[in-house]
Order: structure tokens, then C-alpha cells, then sequence
């Protein structure tokens, strides 16, 4: 039996950075019913300050979420948290873009505000570590 699930980020600015990570994957960034937030608001189950505007749209300011079009029920979620990363992760993504497309795609990311990190190889297999604009690591194979 597979199950559903999803990867979750601490991070500062949980809007941005899941925008990044959705033109990075070619995902879609989660719609927010701005309605239901609004709804929850007036009837006392959230606090005005829970919500936000973001590019137009009333979101619940902690969090962020990315889908996948082609795998349902896996979301990467990206959730406001006080404090700067400090360390390595103890967990990564691994973005699977081909040998023929490595440098292509880690200037692109680069471009959009990624860190190359380093480069490293195994036999045949190749890779560059890179840290998204909050420093969280992934690795382009």
C-alpha cells in the first residue's frame, strides 16, 4: 500500500520560498481558499492576525504549500518558524534532472536566488549541492 505525505520546511518567509521550490520542482503552489480563511476569521476559529495578503490573495500567513501535477497526494509544505536555520539538514531533496541538463539547471536556480554549495562524484554518478534562498540543501543528480 503507498501512502500520501508530504516534506515539510521550517522557514522565514513560507510564501516566497514555496514559489521558489514550485518553479524549481515545476509544481504548483497550493491555491488558498481566501473565502474559507475569511469564514474561519469571522467565526472566532482563527485570529485576523493568523491570515495575510500574498500577491492579492487572503493565506494563512504560516504556511505554504506545493503539489505536484502528476503525484497526487504528495505536497511539499514550507511553515513560518522564529528562528534561522543553523545547521546542515539532516534531510534533502535530490532533483533528478539528468546529466545533459546539471549546469543548465543549477544556473537557472542560482539565477532565482539558490547557493551553489559544492560538487561532488561517486563512479559515474555526479552531483551539485545547492541551498535554496533560505539555505536549505537539495542536490541536482
Amino acid at each position: 500500500m503507498a501512502y500520501d505525505f508530504q516534506v515539510t520546511f521550517d522557514c522565514s518567509r513560507p510564501h516566497a520560498l514555496a514559489e521558489w521550490w514550485a518553479d524549481a520542482l515545476g509544481w504548483s503552489v497550493e491555491p488558498t481558499d481566501g473565502a474559507f480563511v475569511r469564514r474561519m476569521v469571522e467565526e472566532g476559529k482563527a485570529e485576523e492576525s493568523d491570515t495575510m495578503e500574498w500577491r492579492g490573495e487572503l493565506v494563512w500567513r504560516v504556511g505554504s504549500a506545493i503539489i505536484s501535477p502528476e503525484l497526487p497526494g504528495r505536497r511539499l509544505l514550507f511553515q513560518e518558524v522564529p528562528e534561522k536555520k543553523s545547521v546542515k539538514n539532516r534531510i534533502h531533496l535530490d532533483v533528478r534532472v539528468g546529466s545533459e541538463r546539471i549546469e543548465e539547471e543549477s544556473a537557472r536556480l542560482i539565477k532565482k536566488g539558490a547557493t551553489e554549495l559544492y560538487r561532488g562524484s561517486q563512479g559515474p554518478f555526479r552531483w551539485i549541492t545547492l541551498a535554496d534562498p533560505e539555505g536549505n540543501e537539495l542536490c541536482l543528480t
